[in-house]
């Protein structure tokens, strides 16, 4: 009984590691499909698939937290981590769901730009987490987050103008709210990531 209750402090790294991989893959496919719809039905599978994958490593985290005396970090600091981690691909399983429900034909270059920023976010969540098992890494962990921010403003910007330009320019309707929902959807994802890295960095305020 009391061999259970002992820190698995790795453990919970593991399972950090594990889902920011899933995030830049689930987010790789957005970017396929914002790119063309040649496979839609495929990707939006995939992504499905990878969120599934996640919620997994979602639950045993939580799971491992309650069964866990001594944590490496503190106990709520862990389950939002891993939470709003797990909300990043909820969000790109709403995208790819959307697309397809939709019945979409035809993309923009502001939605291929907002899955690049989202990809970007996301490779920098996943280099950020794989630094959080070592505090010796606060700083280049602080600037990692900060290059988050700055995509996530990135997105900011290209969500307005691709409004703008959709507003502007699109005489159906139909396609406006469409693509208004996937802008805003891409553009969220990227709010994620920055949720995220705000929890890193107070992990490292409390820990380094």
């Amino acid at each position: 009984m009391f061999g259970r209750l002992m820190p698995t402090e790795g453990k919970f790294f593991d399972l950090f590691n594990q889902h920011a991989a899933l995030c830049v893959k689930g987010a790789q496919e957005m970017l396929g499909l914002m790119t063309n719809f040649d496979d839609l039905e495929n990707r939006t599978h995939a992504v499905e698939s990878i969120e599934k994958q996640a919620d997994k490593i979602t639950y045993a985290c939580v799971d491992m937290l309650h069964k866990t005396f001594i944590t490496p970090i503190d106990r709520d600091d862990i389950h939002k981590l891993i939470t709003r981690m797990d909300d990043i691909l909820d969000m790109m399983e709403d995208g790819a769901q959307t697309v397809s429900l939709y019945d979409l034909h035809a993309v923009t270059p502001e939605a291929k730009r907002l899955a690049e920023l989202c990809l970007s976010c996301c490779l920098k969540v996943q280099e950020a987490v794989g630094m959080l098992h070592d505090m010796g890494n606060a700083q280049k962990i602080v600037a990692i987050c900060e290059e988050i921010d700055r995509f996530e403003s990135d997105a900011d910007h290209v969500m307005r103008a691709a409004m703008s330009k959709l507003f502007r320019d699109e005489p159906d309707v139909r396609n406006l709210i469409k693509m208004k929902a996937i802008y805003e959807i891409l553009e969220t994802v990227t709010d994620r990531c920055e949720d995220v890295a705000n929890i890193i960095e107070g992990i490292i305020v409390e820990n380094a």
